[in-house]
Parts: C-alpha cells; sequence; structure tokens
C-alpha cells in the first residue's frame, strides 16, 4: 500500500527539563517506516488501516541537560485516500540513556503514497531514571520529503514530578 511516513514528533520530540517547568522546543528528523503493514478495509477505495514504526534523530533539543538523542514511533493509521489520522506512542532515549514515552494523535496529507504534511498532539505518559513522573504536552508539525523522510517541529510545556514530602522520624 502506502509509505506512509509519521513520526512522531514524534514526538516527539521534546526539551524539557526536569526541575519545575519549563518550555518544549525540538526537532526530530525521521526515516521512512522500518516496519509496515497495510490492511485495505474494503469499503470504498483507498481505505486503509496501517500500522508502521519509524526511527527519528533528534536535530536538536536537550531535556533537563541531557540531548535528546533518538526516538521510536509505532502508529495506527486510519487512510482514506491522501488523508489519514493516526495515533501511536513515541519512545524517546536521552543520550542519558533515560527514557520518555510520549502519546500522540494527529492528521496528515499524503501525495503518491508519501507524507506531504501533518500536525499532532503529544502528553508525555511517563519517563524513567531522573524523568520519572514527568508530564508535559504540547504539538508538532511535520514536512515530509521527496525520498519519504519527514521533520517534525514540536514546541510545549512541562512539568517534573512534585517531590514526595519528607517522612516524620519517631
Amino acid at each position: 500500500m502506502r509509505k506512509l511516513v509519521w513520526a512522531v514528533c514524534l514526538v516527539f520530540v521534546f526539551a524539557v527539563g526536569v526541575q519545575g517547568q519549563g518550555k518544549v522546543d525540538s526537532q526530530w528528523k525521521c526515516g521512512k517506516a522500518t516496519v509496515e503493514h497495510s490492511i485495505d478495509v474494503g469499503d470504498q477505495p483507498g481505505h486503509a488501516y496501517v500500522v508502521s514504526q519509524v526511527k527519528c534523530s533528534a536535530a536538536k533539543g536537550e531535556i533537563g541537560g541531557a540531548q535528546e538523542k533518538e526516538g521510536t514511533g509505532t502508529e495506527f493509521h486510519d487512510v482514506v485516500g491522501n488523508n489519514h489520522s493516526y495515533h501511536g506512542v513515541f519512545v524517546e532515549t536521552l543520550a542519558s540513556g533515560d527514557k520518555i514515552h510520549i502519546s500522540y494523535k494527529g492528521t496528515g496529507t499524503a501525495s503518491g503514497g508519501k507524507f506531504v504534511s501533518g500536525s499532532e498532539t503529544w502528553a508525555i505518559i511517563r519517563g524513567t531514571g531522573k524523568f520519572k513522573g514527568l508530564k508535559g504536552k504540547g504539538t508538532c508539525k511535520g514536512k515530509g520529503g521527496p525520498d519519504g523522510t519527514s521533520t517534525w517541529d514540536c514546541e510545549g510545556t512541562y512539568q517534573a514530578a512534585a517531590a514526595a514530602p519528607a517522612k516524620k522520624k519517631k
């Protein structure tokens, strides 16, 4: 079927600091889908369900002093002709080795089976290491390249987990 590549900003996605709250400003360069399965729905021409996975590299952004490095977006698309809606999860790995998991959903357009443009909303759902308890949300806008790759510019806000109250000694 189509080689629809949508990343998440993927997701996504984020320049977050883990102390308090802050702004997100990231850019992701995503390749063609590394895994893609398409099933024609059969109710109308050009309607298919697509499950895909895409790998992305951070072009800019850092989180709490840790450089954003790479991520993998796993997505489900509802494709009708050149339009689609999708949702997925982006697992970002930072240079520190910590991970941030981001849920996202969006819409996009294609031409000739290649991604043209899209927009999505995202939310941080969990993190590991010093990013445990991190929350955030924002948006991404993506543009496709002629070779089937995509570039995503993402922005938003975040809030670090509240520190647990100290336990009283008896």
